[in-house]
């Protein structure tokens, strides 16, 4: 009788430890947003605490939702060349956003580092991750062009690589190209990579 209790606690150790050290999936991630889903219009506010409206920040153009972070080496890698991208396309009509999701990185810490990193266009905090659900954003950075009606027209990397000399497709901006010259977007999903938005 107690070489079956000895077993049995030894294997309920066992499983106690292999259930511990089995990293937990979050099921809460809804799957990206559908490539041509008309997006509602929202509120967020900036490291400032001031609210901005998606509408109020669109270009006549549309609107590119980058989410981004403070902490991430990937997201820190494309500071330049978002930055680039929103002073190249701010002419044409369409205004780059960032947003970030990650419930550890304070307002304070995303003001500092934009102001650090020169970055100057609007970056949003989204408290409780509730942006990042609607779109199923998953890694930082990924991006997301909404037309100027917010109809959703191309979502994911911004490039092929992180590190700028390897970079042979520039999937963003060949989709954002399309979209000004009234032209079919060729490719309206390219998989993004990065950091996992940490979520709340």
């Amino acid at each position: 009788m107690k070489k079956v209790f000895a077993l049995s606690l030894t294997l309920i150790a066992l499983f106690a430890i292999s259930t511990a050290s089995t990293p937990r999936v979050n099921n809460d991630v809804p799957p990206p947003m559908a490539i041509g889903t008309t997006v509602e219009d929202f509120n967020l506010p900036d490291a400032d605490g001031k609210d901005h409206s998606l509408n109020s920040l669109r270009g006549k153009n549309g609107t590119v939702l980058v989410f981004v972070a403070t902490k991430c080496p990937v997201s820190n890698a494309y500071n330049e060349r978002m930055e680039k991208l929103a002073q190249d396309y701010k002419a044409k009509g369409v205004n780059v956003v960032g947003i970030n999701s990650n419930a550890p990185e304070l307002a304070a810490e995303v003001k500092s580092h934009a102001a650090t990193n020169k970055l100057t266009f609007t970056i949003l905090k989204d408290g409780g991750n509730k942006i990042a659900d609607t779109f199923g954003a998953t890694v930082t950075p990924e991006a997301f062009y909404l037309d100027g009606n917010n109809k959703l027209l191309y979502r994911g990397r911004i490039d092929n690589a992180r590190d700028m000399s390897q970079v042979v497709s520039n999937d963003l901006r060949d989709a954002l190209d399309a979209a000004i010259a009234g032209k079919p977007i060729a490719k309206s999903t390219a998989t993004a990579f990065g950091c996992t938005i940490k979520r709340a």
